[in-house]
């Protein structure tokens, strides 16, 4: 291999995302972890000024054109850029000005403060969903066996009460409360099968969502797409995806409907992007798909966004709080997580799953 291919393949596996600017500040190189920050290719924003792709502050570029002038590298701790024009990022970024054939450049090194944010919450989402599952293993073990005994009573009761029907009233409700009961813990455990995987495509399952909210919703929300065609197939159960993305899309959808002073009208959008060089809790994985699902309703109250994924939580009165703890284990077993932010106005759950 030679040294260039060899450098180029090091710099493209960096975490860190570094930019090249040239003496006019506009872009002439971006590394795979500075595409994946930018959200953009660099065929996109080639030759483009650096507040193009993000801004900060009206005097970031005098201080990027001194820095190039005086030849002196300076650190920026805790910057809050801005990219795409309304996204906000918290960066640390290193200046460094350098020669390249006789000709001054700057390279930008540039460390989001999210992604480790990210990363640190994502590890306490997958260790609070591990905890909760055995926990929840436990208590369904101690319900289960009491339960089976119940049933089997209430049973033989019945058998010996052939003389007197009125009573099985009594002993039928024994019977159909056990089962539900029963029932009620089978789904707290989540999917009792594992994923049954094969070649499957993201936006088919999209497009199974789209067709059924479609129909629920009877045009009283409006539902957009923007999907990434270049997203490759990959294993997964196509039958419990649908499921997951349906949970959380209904949920958007009954949100929306109920909240009784919309400031603007009902939206759904569903969102798919490819990201490279990606971590998911402790793995890093080459090529990730992210999937967003975004409304514009009135977000999830306060109280219960960090035990959002809990099973029995709900925000919903009529509500069972197991759908996004099944999601999430879904998930969990196709290596991925689920992540959500929400404010009033918008609420946006993120699924990242491996695309290897």
């Amino acid at each position: 291999m030679g040294h260039l291919n060899f450098a180029d393949t090091l710099i493209d596996h960096l975490n860190t995302a570094l930019l090249v600017l040239d003496d006019e500040l506009r872009v002439c190189f971006m590394n795979t972890a500075a595409e994946s920050l930018f959200e953009q290719s660099l065929h996109q924003v080639e030759t483009l000024h650096v507040n193009s792709l993000f801004f900060e502050s009206e005097e970031t570029s005098t201080a990027l054109q001194y820095a190039l002038q005086s030849q002196n590298p300076y650190t920026k701790r805790e910057a809050e850029i801005r990219i795409n024009g309304t996204q906000h990022l918290l960066v640390d970024y290193f200046v460094s000005p350098v020669q390249i054939d006789n000709r001054p450049f700057l390279l930008m090194e540039l460390q989001s403060l999210d992604r480790l944010f990210r990363i640190s919450r994502e590890e306490a989402i997958i260790s609070t969903q591990t905890t909760t599952r055995n926990l929840v293993r436990g208590l369904a073990h101690e319900i289960k066996n009491p339960l089976g005994g119940i049933r089997g009573s209430a049973q033989l009761l019945a058998r010996m009460l052939n003389d007197n029907p009125d009573l099985h009233e009594y002993t039928d409700i024994i019977i159909q409360e056990a089962d539900r009961l029963r029932n009620l813990v089978d789904k707290m455990l989540g999917p009792n099968k594992l994923p049954e995987r094969e070649p499957a495509n993201i936006h088919e399952v999209l497009e199974r969502v789209y067709s059924l909210i479609a129909v629920e919703a009877d045009g009283r929300v409006n539902l957009r797409r923007d999907y990434d065609p270049s997203i490759p197939e990959f294993l997964a159960d196509r039958e419990q995806l649908i499921q997951v993305v349906l949970n959380i899309v209904r949920n958007a959808m009954q949100a929306l409907l109920e909240q009784t002073t919309p400031n603007a009208a009902p939206r759904i959008t569903l969102k798919t992007r490819a990201i490279r060089q990606f971590t998911i809790g402790h793995q890093r994985h080459k090529l990730v798909l992210r999937l967003d699902i975004t409304d514009n309703g009135p977000g999830i109250p306060e109280n219960i966004r960090e035990s959002l994924f809990y099973p029995m939580i709900s925000g919903r009165a009529d509500g069972t709080g197991l759908g996004l703890s099944i999601a999430q284990s879904i998930v969990n077993q196709h290596r991925g997580i689920i992540e959500c932010e929400s404010v009033p106005g918008q609420t946006q759950f993120t699924i990242y799953l491996p695309l290897e």
